[in-house]
């Protein structure tokens, strides 16, 4: 059974940064995609980045562009989600996913808040 634990999340002040921390165990972390999912309070939670097995392909969300960046580093198991420029709608809890590369199932972390208030 996979385990994805995120973290990075807190408060910050509008325009400041976070970079959000997604560590997989317990699989072949090279051979699965993560994404990372955002679900604001009342709202549906969406998706906002993804990233392939070895960093090649990434995807970004129409809302997320410019201001979000994915990364993964497959020696340490961790993928990165790095928000500038952070905005009062950002906040909610950001949720990292993994899924092998030819489907299955979709393992899912616990999430971390991310908080963006003056």
């Amino acid at each position: 059974q996979a385990h994805l634990v995120e973290s990075g999340g807190g408060l910050v002040q509008p325009g400041g940064s976070l970079r959000l921390s997604c560590v997989v165990s317990r699989l072949s972390f090279s051979e699965f995609e993560i994404k990372w999912h955002r679900q604001a309070p009342g709202k549906e939670r969406e998706l906002m980045s993804s990233i392939d097995g070895l960093g090649r392909q990434k995807f970004y969300a129409v809302s997320s562009k410019g201001r979000f960046t994915v990364s993964r580093d497959n020696s340490n198991n961790t993928v990165y989600l790095q928000i500038d420029s952070l905005k009062p709608e950002d906040t909610a809890v950001y949720y990292c996913s993994a899924i092998h590369r030819i489907g299955g199932h979709e393992y899912w972390g616990q999430g971390t808040q991310v908080t963006v208030s003056s």
